[in-house]
């Protein structure tokens, strides 16, 4: 198995496995402490969390039937980087309240974007 295929499916799959932790974490152990609305920040680092782990996979799949598709690998980073960013900011902003670390989300927003259209750039090359 190609290295870049194999770093972003054990990437992926440990995001996949993070994702349900923190998304047990806050229906189980914040649901009844965190005010409403981090609540609803919380849920929506969840999800994109959630979104973009898969995404994860998938690029590692794709990686893994084209190799050599540069464009694919600069996607996966991308995806990895959105998680951190904009999840990451998401959870720190829910859990501590500090409104500054939302300046960061738009951030990792903008590399889900780019990731995506680096996939579909690639994909419509054939990879």
């Amino acid at each position: 198995m190609p290295l870049p295929a194999k770093l972003l499916l054990i990437l992926g799959g440990i995001a996949v496995f993070l994702a349900v932790a923190m998304g047990a974490f806050g229906a189980h152990g914040l649901k009844k402490i965190l005010a409403p609305e981090l609540m609803a920040t919380y849920e929506t680092a969840v999800q994109y969390h959630f979104y973009h782990a898969l995404g994860l996979l998938v690029v590692g799949l794709s990686v893994l039937h084209w190799p050599s598709a540069t464009l694919l690998r600069w996607a996966g980073i991308l995806m990895a980087a959105g998680l951190l960013l904009f999840s990451g900011s998401l959870y720190a902003l829910s859990l501590t309240g500090l409104r500054w670390l939302g300046a960061v989300t738009p951030i990792g927003g903008l590399a889900f974007l780019g990731a995506w259209l680096l996939f579909v750039i690639a994909i419509m090359r054939g990879a």
